[in-house]
Order: structure tokens, then sequence, then C-alpha cells
């Protein structure tokens, strides 16, 4: 079985995240895995290609319509049983040269649901399965974007382990007694780090950490304070989840959260708002509240900080029990062969 993912690549974030996780995972499967990178140059892609175990090929992909791009796809992945697409870029010029098209949809972006559901229909059509990572995110396909029910199927992401450090982290102005609040997401807007930003002045005696770069980063750090500190990536996130008191997490829409499960994985209990899958991921690691709210997240946090419920092991036993790596690769396995499947 020949399995070729394909994935516009611009950095290392959640979606990117769940592919070094699952194509080891499928490789050690015996699926002939490899991966064809769209690479976005103005961002940062070589991070990613730094960590990935499988065999990759690149393409440069600068601009979001590119004629000549859509041909180089179509030759790249025409070898290949199955062709395996991620987000918007992925699927459509993936689409173009699949024989067998699986695609996972990563995130319930309300783009999604305007003008381009009549592309997502589309290139549905085209797929023997749609892939959703989380239950909340299947209805949102099914029912705003208007996907066909039989053809979306939920599989987890999957972790087993915190990520490992690539160097140690730089000094920090943290104070080391300090409690720490701590974000792991990109410097977006979708984000809501300028809520946790804004709940911070009802929170006595504790610092924001937020891990991630992102377009946003001017404007957040005009809206920061010294309780403040935004280092960017940083080489061990690890070290930062046993420093942390609570993880933070205030989106305003979300396709998943690895952020989320990997502090759950640490024991760090979670605060995170009660939209899109972030519900169905937290369970009892934690509090949610609503969005756009900074009170009601810093009321939750002041709860976590002095109550007694030991949300931290209770996210870690959920973690290990329900988003394990076996379980996102081989359920990721069985949709490969039912594609693959003659028809009855």
């Amino acid at each position: 079985m020949k399995v070729r993912h394909v994935h516009r690549i611009g950095g290392i974030g959640g979606s990117e995240r769940h592919l070094l996780t699952l194509l080891p995972a499928l490789a050690e499967r015996d699926v002939d895995v490899s991966f064809l990178g769209l690479d976005d140059p103005a961002r940062a892609p070589d991070p990613f290609y730094d960590a990935l175990t499988v065999p990759y090929e690149r393409l440069s992909a600068p601009h979001d319509v590119d004629p000549v791009l859509a041909r180089r796809v179509r030759a790249a992945v025409r070898d290949a049983d199955i062709v395996h697409t991620h987000l918007v870029h992925a699927d459509v010029y993936g689409a173009l040269g699949a024989r067998r098209l699986v695609s996972t949809k990563h995130n319930d972006d309300p783009f999604r649901a305007g003008a381009f559901r009549f592309v997502e229909r589309a290139l549905a059509r085209r797929a023997s399965a749609v892939i959703a990572i989380t239950h909340a995110l299947a209805r949102f396909q099914i029912e705003r974007v208007g996907l066909p029910r039989e053809k979306v199927q939920v599989i987890h992401y999957g972790l087993d382990d915190l990520p490992p450090a690539w160097g140690s982290n730089p000094p920090d102005p943290v104070p080391a007694a300090a409690r720490v609040l701590l974000a792991i997401c990109r410097l977006e807007p979708q984000k809501g780090v300028d809520v946790a930003i804004r709940a911070l002045q009802d929170i006595d005696d504790a610092h924001l950490v937020v891990l991630g770069e992102g377009p946003q980063r001017a404007e957040l750090e005009r809206l920061a304070g010294d309780r403040v500190y935004m280092p960017g990536r940083v080489a061990d996130v690890a070290a930062w989840l046993r420093r942390a008191d609570v993880l933070v997490h205030p989106v305003r829409w979300e396709g998943f959260g690895l952020g989320v499960l990997e502090a759950m994985l640490a024991g760090v209990p979670v605060v995170a708002t009660n939209v899109s899958s972030l519900p169905e991921l937290v369970g009892g690691a934690g509090l949610l509240v609503p969005p756009d709210d900074p009170h009601a997240l810093a009321e939750a946090v002041n709860e976590v900080l002095t109550g007694s419920a030991d949300y931290g092991e209770r996210g870690r036993a959920r973690a290990r029990a329900e988003f394990s790596v076996a379980k996102m690769a081989d359920r990721t396995l069985a949709v490969y062969r039912r594609a693959l499947a003659p028809p009855h």
C-alpha cells in the first residue's frame, strides 16, 4: 500500500505535529508512506522537515493559486495508491492527480462554511473518505459545509509523549516561584491570546507564557504587560509544561487543540473555551468558559489554582485512555483498507 500525504508547510502547528506523529506510526504498520510538502517560503518550513522521519519531496508553493504547482503536484502523486491531503491547499491540488483520495479536516474555520463550501463539496465527491479529527468537527462538516454523512469518519489525534526537546530554552524573565499560565498556540485571532492577556489583571501573582509565533505578535505585544512572556517557538516545550500551573486555551474556534492534549499528558489542569472540539477533548481535565470573556477565564483559572479538584490527574488518565497514537494509526489504516477494497 503506497500512501502519499500532502500538506502546505509554513511552520509547525497542530496539523503538522499530527503528521510528525502519524506518518512514522503508519510506516511501522508496513505502509509505504511518504510526504509531499507544498512549502510556503514566506514562513518557516524547514523545521518540519528536520523532524520528519519518512521520505519526502518538497515543492515551492508561494501563491494560493498556481497552475504550474498544480501540474507538479499531479505528477508527484500519480503513482500513489492513496493520496491523503490535509487543509485547503493540499485538498485542492492533491485531488487533481489522486487515484484514490482521503482528506483530513483539521479545523472548523468559518471560511469553510462560506462560499468555499461548494469547493469542499466537490472535493468530497472525489474522496473515498473524509476524516474529521473530532465529532464536533464532523458535525460542522456535515451540517454547515454540507459534506455527505456517509463519507465522514472521526479519528482523533493521538499522542503518547510530550514533544522531545531539540535544544535548551533561553533564560527567561519569569520568576521561579511565579504561578505560570501557559498557552501553546499560534499568535492569531482564532486563538484568543488577547483574551488571556486581559484576564491576567484579575489573576494575582501569575505570569502568562505563550509558546508560539504568528501574525498577531505585534498587536499582542502592544497589549501585553510585564507579566506576559512570548518567547515564540521554543526548543523544549516539556520544560514549560513542567513549570505550568494551568494551561489556558481561550480560542474562538478550534479543530482539536493539540496543546491541550499535551497539557493533559503532563498532568496540567486546563481552562479552555466551551467551543468546537474542546468539550469533547477536555472532559474532566479542567474547566470550560465562554469565548471572548476575560472575566470568566480569570474566574475559572482562580478556581483551578485555589481549588482541590485533581484536574491534572484526571486529564492524564483521559489522554492515555482515549487519545493514543496506536488508536489513531490503526483507525487511519482501516480507512485506507476500505478505500482500496473492491466495490461489492
